[in-house]
């Protein structure tokens, strides 16, 4: 404190009328003073007597707190934005699934559900100034105009922010609580939750069970600030240095920008300056006036954290109005979870979840529970049954649910010696059929989930008997399974590293082949496959039982339609293979094999390349000069390719200047369509 409050050794003396050879033994641990010299020093330093009785870390009041720049690197290093922010897309829904994931994955283990409440509100006139005020707005205000570059990408979302608040005067606060979680727990510095979410980047820390393992989805929270600005109010479920409630902290993500002569890297924190480090923020305790004056004062003293997104909007442009974001995030919360909020006799909900909206402190819409039959009936029907204990054999009435077993294979890990007596080879996953509700608009899905009941893939089986009844599926994988044994733990592991970062389905990822044998792409594929011909063999046995009413066998051989054949010649060209590489000016390079229908006239193609965004999306960049003929194609007058025969080879070059991320951080695509030229 005496450091922090720039204070000598020679001037504590003074003010607590001891010498200060006894103030120096007391820094050195040499010996210790007094009560009623504590007393003293705590008077002299301004803190709590029984902060520095306890010698934990004081409360900071609103004024020891600032923001602080990262400086940019001596090696002229620039970085656009944080890379993890382009990996969804920028909408409130993808905010609300990975924020709600992030809180099942802290919920404090002992029972009882998560509590994930989603507010919205809206701050305009003297709301507003106070707000900003209390933001220190005026210090971060010229930073974000410096980094408000309509060249960039980033720059570009901040401009639109800030001219949009010049012209509203308008500002969307969006704030996400949970209750009954870890809370931010750990140091400032080292490892721990705290840092990993307000310090570091691609850092997940999660293992098990949980859902996360990319660290991408606190990213979503930044993404959905018009600033990429965020604060934080977290109790902890373990203290840290004697304390629990009130760890406040901000963070804003801006790219490279320059004030003057003076560059930085983007980033900023807000909180108390360390004396420690240089030219850092640490996170501080906060009061009930501080933390009321940024909107992040929370309810009661359970565990848990706040995260305020500062200037909330829906990237995609579909909702800009207070109630349509209000009914967004709803949609958003009932879509992905409504499995893990239905509970039953012997077990219940794992999340219970609310949207509420406000505007300059009065309500605009009441917080709104989310119930999960309400917005998925026959689903949670099925989930319950399951959970009751209630489930049957054969379907013979409309809210029967029948259950089933789907196996799941399970491949050898790499860290793990060839399977021994007691290594598990297989799991039994639960296959959930039930029939759909009249008015579903959606029925005949298959929703796929493990751990924390999150709806990883919902799809449409296909390939269903004529005739059959509706229905809804559901398979509970892993811990969904609600059992304890080798094989549960074993099937999370795989279908975890089978995930990718928006945790949309089970497939092959660079996790599965670096983790497991090869073949688990396969064993996850099978598993789908024979889930969904689960389903369809389940109803063709419960249709069965009506083939009285139905007619002669002969006359319903008649009748029967079977699907048209699906012709498998192509009429254009395709990519066969692609092979690449990034090099060291952050290049890719590709080699592209490409398979051609056979004619007499050559194929004139022209390929383009695209950076992939985890949403499916893809923004084009250019080739770096043109492109090189390898096998069976040349290059035309125009900078195409012209290929004969039924395959051909050519190199290319991407040029960095046209990227949107740094290619290492990418994914890309090439196609081959059809050259102007060609088509004239």
């Amino acid at each position: 404190m005496l450091r922090q409050r720039g204070m000598s050794q020679k001037e504590l003396a003074a003010a607590i009328d001891v010498t200060p050879a006894a103030v120096n033994a007391w820094v050195g641990g040499r010996s210790e003073p007094r009560y009623d010299k504590i007393s003293a020093i705590a008077e002299a330093l301004g803190v709590a007597v029984e902060d520095a009785v306890s010698r934990r870390p004081p409360g900071a009041s609103s004024s020891e707190l600032s923001w602080i720049f990262r400086k940019a690197p001596a090696d002229g290093g620039r970085e656009g934005g944080n890379a993890a922010a382009f990996a969804f897309a920028a909408n409130l829904e993808v905010l609300a699934r990975e924020a709600t994931q992030n809180s099942l994955d802290e919920r404090l283990s002992g029972g009882g559900p998560v509590t994930s409440r989603f507010t919205l509100h809206e701050l305009t006139g003297q709301h507003l100034d106070d707000f900003l005020e209390a933001l220190r707005w005026s210090e971060i205000e010229k930073h974000l105009h410096a980094a408000a570059d309509p060249g960039q990408k980033v720059g570009r979302v901040l401009l639109d922010g800030l001219q949009e608040l010049q012209r509203t005067q308008r500002l969307v606060l969006l704030r996400v609580d949970d209750y009954n979680a870890t809370g931010l727990t750990g140091p400032d510095y080292a490892d721990g939750r705290f840092a990993r979410v307000v310090r570091r980047t691609l850092d997940s820390g999660k293992a098990g069970a949980q859902g996360g393992s990319y660290g991408l989805g606190k990213a979503a929270l930044w993404a959905a600030s018009r600033f990429g600005l965020v604060l934080v109010n977290s109790t902890l479920s373990e203290s840290q240095d004697g304390r629990s409630e009130r760890r406040m902290a901000g963070r804003l993500e801006l790219p490279w920008h320059a004030l003057g002569s003076d560059e930085f890297a983007g980033p900023a924190w807000f909180g108390v300056r360390d004396p420690e480090r240089a030219d850092s923020a640490r996170s501080w305790w906060g009061d009930r006036a501080t933390a009321e004056s940024l909107y992040l004062e929370r309810e009661d003293s359970v565990p848990g954290t706040s995260f305020l997104v500062v200037g909330a909007y829906d990237g995609s442009g579909d909702t800009e109005e207070l109630t349509e974001m209000h009914e967004r995030l709803v949609g958003g919360i009932a879509r992905n979870f409504w499995a893990s909020m239905v509970g039953g006799a012997s077990a219940g909900p794992l999340l219970r979840a609310s949207v509420a909206s406000w505007r300059n402190g009065h309500v605009v819409r009441p917080e709104e529970n989310i119930d999960p039959h309400q917005h998925e009936p026959a689903r949670s029907r099925a989930v319950k049954a399951f959970l009751d204990g209630k489930t049957v054999s054969e379907l013979t009435a409309r809210d029967d649910v029948l259950r089933a077993t789907v196996t799941l294979k399970l491949p050898r890990p790499k860290d793990a010696p060839a399977a021994g007596p007691e290594t598990p080879v297989t799991h039994d996953a639960v296959l959930l059929i039930t029939p759909a509700d009249g008015d579903e608009p959606r029925p005949d899905h298959i929703s796929y989930m493990r751990a924390t009941r999150m709806v990883v893939r919902n799809k449409k089986v296909g390939d269903l008997p004529l005739g059959h009844r509706s229905f809804q599926a559901v398979l509970l994988a892993g811990a969904a399974t609600r059992r304890e044994t080798p094989d549960v733990v074993a099937a999370e592991r795989l279908l975890r590293a089978s995930e990718p970062p928006e945790h949309d389905d089970w497939t092959g990822t660079e996790d599965l082949t670096a983790m497991y044998v090869r073949g688990a792409r396969q064993c996850v594929i099978n598993f789908k496959r024979d889930a969904e011909q689960s389903v369809r063999e389940a109803l063709r046995t419960a249709d069965a039982g009506r083939s009285e009413d139905e007619g002669p066998e002969v006359l319903r051989e008649l009748l029967r339609l079977d699907p048209p054949k699906v012709s498998r010649t192509q009429g254009f060209p395709t990519i066969h293979a692609i092979e690449g590489h990034v090099d060291e000016h952050s290049a890719w390079h590709v080699t592209v094999s490409v398979r051609c229908p056979e004619r007499e006239e050559p194929w004139v193609l022209a390929p383009v390349v695209r950076f992939m965004g985890r949403d499916g999306g893809g923004m084009p960049v250019r080739w770096a000069g043109e492109l090189i003929p390898v096998e069976n194609c040349k290059l035309t007058e125009g900078g195409s390719l012209e290929f004969r025969g039924r395959r051909g080879k050519f190199k290319g070059v991407t040029d960095p200047s046209s990227h949107p991320v740094p290619a290492t951080m990418s994914c890309i695509e090439v196609e081959v369509p059809r050259a102007k030229e060609a088509r004239a």
